[in-house]
């Protein structure tokens, strides 16, 4: 029999049992056991569901369901057998770096988001801490994913996401032209399987127009095929969005978090928020590994975290489920077979609450194929399942050129989603002092410069509470990047390697990456030393081989530039070593 217990004593009693009532007749309806064992509740507006679900995508399906009630929230506590709850687990390094500083904000999660934030805030005079848990900026969902800056159609008309995702992907080609980060912006063709399909156009139209897109075109069988001449020959025509883009999201966030250095900001890394301590109902310190820091403002912008850090700060009023998309990255001359982002949805997908993946063409010159969309438990859960990976064949017959034997490897990413299937932007309504960056699923990349604006105008009007908040002195927009002598013509890459011959040894033979290029990552403004992160930056070890030939001499780099030996050299952060030690006459 499922238990309502009594409501929050602050919610307004009349508006709350009703709901809760609703919430009930639904569980009961949607369970496989009739929501025997389930306890609902109301806390703060937002209803809290507890108790045991038979399985992960029940207790999903039930969260769905609650969104739909009315409440600001849904708090899904439904325990999974085989699925236990996840805890943050700190790094490794343990010091007093934090100890008894101070900072006007505090950001938490170094993703896009986290970084955007950084240097958005850094336009104004103001004391900013960026705190990364892993041993590199984008070290989870800014890295796994297609680098597909959307350009917003598929967004539910009226919710944030759509907002944020044509505000973002009109900011993104600028702010990369800032950053030194490369931008193209190919389109996307949405292909028709059938006639049928192809008179969804109106329906399409309307929905980008209510979305405000900027641009749309129905593309006629014979302008597919003229466009795209390796497409299959079972397209029906294509709903065509001309401001989709495509951009390396790990150099992206990289980028922005070395913008925001240059112009003031701190970031620490391997730095794990553990706790807050509340002063008069306002965040006074952060708890961390290393040490407590006072923070006058606090962001929250912790990606598969971010409910987590919400509970810690006693503003709970959302919880996050997570979507695994695996993906399959093909080699790097099959861009030359695919002109625009493609994929082929279902007609049921236009209500879906995902995009249903497709190829994608990278600025490297590879072609992404995905991703998939599984609910699924694990924050951090990167693993591959071989049904998805056979998915991931339906994407790749929708060009004749390409194979699922030219891939070169497979990954996955976790998104962050709340049960609104919506993105958390705003001041809390519980903690004077903190501002919710949290639920940025897809098109969470396309977003981040337009959540990053808002979040910053957020942040000013709470710090000009306790003092004077004014633009800074030499802002710098522009950031030089370091030099990449293979997209160099031949002139230009000899006066480099004249200047450094670093750049003339070359590690990295499938990607051409010199040893000048790997130096520049470590020597950085946000400087680094894990196999990892200098991948992020160089691309040293993303070929067909996957480092296997060069792996050693980078490793001898890095450990000569950090001075650390090179057993001591980690593939993402500490207690990821490549080596156990020293063999009998290894040199040191």
């Amino acid at each position: 029999m499922l238990v309502i217990p009594r409501k929050d004593t602050n919610a307004p009693r009349d508006r709350a049992e009703p709901r809760l009532r609703d919430a009930a007749a639904m569980i009961a309806r949607r369970s496989r056991t009739g929501g025997r064992g389930i306890a609902l509740s109301e806390r703060g507006g937002s209803i809290v569901i507890e108790g045991q679900a038979p399985s992960y995508q029940e207790k999903v399906e039930i969260g769905w369901a609650a969104a739909k009630l009315g409440f600001k929230g849904v708090v899904n506590d439904l325990s999974v057998e085989g699925a236990p709850e996840e805890t943050l687990s700190p790094p490794l390094l343990a010091d007093s770096a934090l100890e008894g500083a101070y900072y006007d904000v505090v950001i938490v999660g170094g993703g896009v988001i986290g970084s955007a934030v950084a240097r958005e805030l850094t336009r104004l005079d103001l004391s900013v801490a960026l705190l990364e848990k892993e041993s590199d900026v984008a070290a989870h969902t800014s890295s796994r994913n297609d680098g597909m800056v959307h350009d917003g159609f598929a967004a539910k008309p009226g919710s944030k996401k759509a907002a944020y995702n044509v505000r973002g992907n009109r900011l993104w080609e600028p702010l990369c032209a800032e950053l030194g980060v490369e931008f193209k912006r190919p389109g996307s063709l949405i292909l028709f399987g059938s006639a049928l399909s192809a008179a969804a156009y109106p329906v399409m139209a309307e929905r980008a127009r209510r979305n405000g897109v900027d641009g749309w075109e129905f593309w006629s069988r014979a302008r597919v095929a003229a466009e795209e001449p390796n497409v299959a020959g079972d397209q029906h025509g294509a709903f065509f969005l001309p401001s989709a883009g495509v951009l390396s999201p790990y150099k992206a966030t990289v980028a922005l978090a070395e913008s925001a250095i240059m112009n003031g900001a701190r970031v620490f890394l391997d730095t794990c928020v553990l706790g807050m301590e509340l002063e008069s109902g306002r965040i006074a310190r952060v708890r961390t590994n290393r040490g407590a820091c006072r923070a006058g403002v606090v962001v929250n912008a912790a990606g598969n975290w971010s409910d987590v850090v919400a509970g810690m700060a006693g503003d709970r009023f959302f919880s996050l489920h997570q979507r695994r998309g695996t993906e399959a990255i093909l080699d790097a001359d099959t861009g030359r077979h695919l002109r625009h982002i493609m994929g082929m949805p279902r007609l049921v997908q236009i209500k879906s609450k995902t995009k249903g993946g497709g190829l994608v063409p990278t600025v490297e010159g590879n072609v992404l194929v995905g991703p998939t969309a599984a609910e699924a438990p694990g924050r951090e859960d990167y693993s591959t399942r071989a049904w998805e990976l056979r998915e991931l064949e339906k994407h790749v017959r929708l060009n004749t050129r390409l194979a699922m034997g030219q891939a070169i490897t497979y990954f996955a990413g976790v998104r962050p989603c709340t049960y609104e299937e919506d993105f958390v932007v705003e001041r809390s309504e519980r903690v004077p002092n903190l501002v919710h960056a949290a639920g940025i699923q897809s098109p969470g990349l396309a977003s981040a410069p337009a959540i990053a604006e808002d979040v910053a105008r957020m942040v000013a009007e709470i710090a000009s509470g306790f003092r004077a908040v004014r633009p800074r002195d030499g802002w710098k927009a522009r950031r030089s990047a370091a030099p990449e002598p293979r997209r160099l013509g031949p002139e230009a890459r000899n006066a480099l390697i004249l200047g450094n011959p670093a750049y003339g040894r070359i590690v990295c033979r499938c990607e051409e990456v010199s040893e000048g290029e790997i130096v520049d990552a470590v020597r950085s403004v946000l400087p680094v030393s894990s196999m990892d992160a200098v991948k992020r930056r160089t691309r040293a070890g993303m070929g067909r081989c996957h480092g296997g030939f060069c792996t050693p001499r980078v490793m001898e780099i890095v450990a000569r530039e950090t001075g650390s030996p090179l057993w001591a050299v980690t593939k993402k952060g500490p207690g990821s070593e490549l080596c156990v030690g020293p063999t009998k006459g290894a040199r040191v």
